[in-house]
């Protein structure tokens, strides 16, 4: 079994990682009837589409920009739900995932039962949202570690309450949680994710792994190999650190520090056969077209910018 053999590469605990693995490959048996048999889908993050547009027009513009699928965001109000959905079968523009809005405002590793009570409330809409739409995944931050919450006990609260307040809603409706490390001063290494990730012993728990999120202290291509397939869904998006003058600048793909190549070998050394979301600023119709062509080429194991 080739995850089985990435997956024990991985981990020193080879009893816990065959364990793992053996629930990662049920979960992928279930991944929907449309995704293809190899080979990895583009996607766009909704707030990158014009937000004055109807979602049949902003999914529209994704779809010619050569897009398959878009990425949403927590939507509270039915009706703005139901045109969402409706804009996906018109246009045949999948919605693959949800990036939950709650986690940041009201982060669940919080000692208030009042915030967590929120933000359990978001994670539910966000579930509700992904099943309505026929996303996958839900992205969830799992915790915050701040002046207030100490990284032990951001580690233990949110384990807590995803193990007991979410994670049953989301096996009832066949999404999995996806939890993302994104400068929350949390999961700040790729063993601790994975080590996070294996102690739900559930194939609704997996990583989602932001490519430009690690860049100011860690390689992307290492995290990929060590989370190995415990990662479910990818963000695109580049980073620059000019570490001599203590500056740092976020990037269009193929623009700042990342080694893309390297990039894509890991993921192809992980057979990595999911979505990639690019997580960049919006733009026009062609600044689109130019975002997917560059994913295109990162696809193809080139560098994103073609050479002038």
């Amino acid at each position: 079994m080739n995850n089985r053999r990435t997956f024990l590469k991985t981990l020193a605990a080879a009893m816990a990682a065959a364990r793992y693995a053996g629930r990662v490959e049920a979960a992928q048996t279930t991944r929907p009837t449309s995704a293809p048999a190899s080979g990895i889908r583009k996607s766009t993050l909704i707030s990158m589409l014009p937000k004055e547009r109807p979602y049949a027009e902003r999914f529209a513009i994704a779809r010619d920009a050569g897009f398959e699928a878009v990425e949403m965001q927590t939507v509270t109000r039915e009706e703005e739900a139901a045109e969402a959905r409706e804009a996906a079968r018109s246009t045949g523009l999948r919605i693959h995932s949800v990036m939950n809005m709650e986690h940041w405002s009201s982060p669940l590793s919080s000692s208030d039962p009042a915030v967590v009570a929120r933000s359990v409330t978001g994670m539910e809409t966000s579930l509700k949202n992904a099943a309505l739409w026929g996303a996958d995944t839900v992205l969830l931050v799992p915790a915050v570690v701040d002046a207030n919450t100490s990284y032990k006990d951001a580690y233990t609260r949110s384990q807590r309450v995803i193990r007991e307040r979410l994670l049953p809603m989301a096996r009832d409706l066949k999404v999995v949680i996806a939890v993302e490390e994104v400068w929350n001063k949390f999961l700040l290494s790729p063993l601790e994710f994975a080590r996070y990730v294996d102690e739900f012993e559930s194939p609704s728990l997996r990583a989602y792994f932001d490519v430009g999120n690690v860049v100011l202290y860690a390689f992307p291509q290492d995290w990929i190999r060590t989370l190995g397939p415990r990662i479910v869904k990818v963000h695109l998006k580049d980073f620059n650190f000019d570490r001599g003058n203590g500056r740092f600048t976020w990037k269009n793909i193929g623009e700042g520090d990342i080694d893309w190549p390297e990039v894509r070998r890991a993921f192809a050394d992980i057979k990595y056969t999911g979505y990639v979301t690019t997580e960049v600023n919006g733009g026009d119709a062609a600044y689109l077209k130019d975002l997917a062509g560059r994913v295109d080429r990162f696809l193809a194991g080139e560098k994103p910018v073609a050479a002038g």
